[in-house]
């Protein structure tokens, strides 16, 4: 079965995404990096128990359902706007991966936030899931309290961490060393070859 993504060309110059799928990319790609900043702000910084801990949690568990509703619309956005094709001068082992990237990333976006969801559910109160802002989300029903998803959402992080270094490297070195014309395909970048 052949992949239209790896498979499909647009010619020589870069078809740019759609400006709806840049904002939503920069705005849940500066989520996920304050997501970072706080899960590791809480979980290695601060003494469990304390209320600087528990408030830092909470603020955790909010970027993370942020993170499932942007990850959610954008998934939306994405089945009524498919990307465009990669370049013709953009290899297609290089679009295998970048394909592949892109469709793990929205995997672990929405994997990462119920998994995390799962991890707290066996210690909420009532039914919800507290959060900031006033805000709440209905628990996972059935969860024990001690459960192993804390862990499998770590391994998850730890994952989604290790293909955001992928991707942007792929992105820095298309722009600045490869300097074809995929880059063109996301601001900030432009297009650095005519067709």
């Amino acid at each position: 079965m052949s992949d239209y993504m790896v498979q499909e060309s647009s010619g020589p110059l870069a078809i740019r995404y759609r400006r709806i799928v840049m904002w939503i990319h920069w705005i849940t790609a500066s989520v996920v990096v304050a997501q970072v900043i706080v899960g590791f702000a809480f979980h290695r910084f601060l003494e469990r128990g304390t209320p600087e801990r528990m408030e830092m949690l909470a603020w955790h568990k909010t970027l993370g359902v942020a993170i499932l509703l942007l990850a959610l619309l954008r998934l939306a956005v994405r089945l009524m706007n498919p990307p465009p094709p990669y370049p013709s001068d953009y290899p297609k082992w290089r679009r295998f991966f970048a394909v592949w990237n892109h469709r793990l990333f929205y995997i672990l976006l929405v994997a990462l936030p119920l998994t995390g969801l799962a991890a707290v559910s066996g210690r909420a109160e009532d039914v919800w899931v507290a959060l900031q802002l006033g805000l709440s989300v209905p628990a996972i029903p059935g969860i024990p309290t001690e459960n192993e998803y804390g862990d499998i959402h770590e391994v998850l992080v730890w994952v989604t961490l290790a293909l955001v270094v992928l991707h942007v490297s792929a992105a820095l070195y298309n722009q600045f060393v490869d300097r074809g014309a995929v880059a063109g395909r996301m601001w900030p970048f432009r297009q650095t070859r005519e067709g």
